[in-house]
């Protein structure tokens, strides 16, 4: 394993390195992938750079890859964003960007384990998140995780020549201790 921080049993989250950035920018530029994504625009490799730079000078984000324990291979990235520390509160999220690592269940665990670094290690009280509605694959992972849906943002986003909801999601801290026993 090439710098484990937080450890699975079939992924590890670890923090990105300079030369990840080629990898990250095919996984953010593939048409699949980015639909998922907050990012609309395509992005360079200059932009990416910065991207992991940025939580390394930033002590309110952590950005992690993950990888593969079986090979080290990086197949995306996930992220806490503290957006309101005082209130003890994230902002989560995650993308795989292999698409021949999909449905493997690599983000389901890679969720578990940083939102329970969230709660258990930065004392978090609520971590949420934002997924479109065209994601059912990630909305499923979401609640198996133990997050809920929290509401519907209404044609929060124009993707495809259309505008599509967001669902907000949230779980609480008093809710993933309850998961974890």
């Amino acid at each position: 394993m090439k710098t484990p921080f937080l450890i699975g049993e079939k992924v590890y989250l670890r923090v990105l390195e300079r030369e990840d950035a080629p990898v990250l920018k095919a996984y953010i530029n593939d048409p699949d992938v980015n639909r998922t994504l907050m990012v609309y625009r395509p992005l360079g490799l200059e932009s990416v750079e910065k991207f992991i730079a940025t939580p390394g000078t930033n002590e309110n984000e952590i950005c992690l890859g993950i990888a593969l324990r079986e090979n080290d291979r990086l197949i995306g990235a996930t992220d806490l964003h503290l957006r309101a520390p005082k209130d003890r509160h994230a902002l989560f999220g995650i993308s795989i960007g292999a698409k021949d690592e999909w449905n493997k269940g690599y983000g389901t665990e890679a969720t578990r384990l940083i939102v329970d670094y969230g709660f258990q290690t930065l004392n978090l009280n609520r971590i949420s998140l934002r997924v479109y509605e065209y994601n059912p694959r990630a909305v499923r992972t979401y609640e198996k995780v133990g997050f809920k849906r929290e509401g519907v943002l209404r044609q929060e986003v124009y993707r495809e020549g259309r505008y599509w909801d967001a669902y907000a999601m949230g779980m609480l801290r008093t809710e993933w201790d309850a998961l974890r026993k």
